[in-house]
């Protein structure tokens, strides 16, 4: 039962990531006003990650915008600006402004497993 789980749970970050990359294809190539895949593309990925209960790669999560869970794509439809101590990249769809720090990521504590 364990090895069906962890085996679909494979499969649905392999497909959030398939989508992603489907997104990022689409949104290369289509007009801003027209970005209605690859924004469907993102959905279906969010949508998977919550049936199976599988997180977004944080490197993933980033490209996406919290507010109006549109794709993001720094100077199409998102401004990104360096700040002091962090990033912020803004929606120019909805105007949600996103942080993100400079340093790097923590390693994993070796408390959690």
């Amino acid at each position: 039962m364990k090895r069906r789980r962890r085996r679909a749970e494979d499969i649905a970050l392999q497909r959030i990531k398939r989508l992603f990359e489907l997104a990022e294809a689409d949104a290369r190539k289509t007009d801003t006003k027209e970005r209605s895949r690859s924004d469907r593309y993102v959905q279906l990925a969010r949508e998977i990650g919550m049936r199976y209960r599988v997180r977004i790669p944080s490197h993933l999560k980033m490209r996406i915008c919290t507010g109006c869970y549109s794709f993001l794509i720094p100077g199409k439809n998102a401004q990104v600006r360096l700040r002091g101590d962090y990033i912020t990249t803004t929606c120019l769809r909805c105007g949600k402004q996103m942080r993100r720090p400079y340093k790097a990521p923590r390693a994993p504590s070796p408390r959690r497993k």
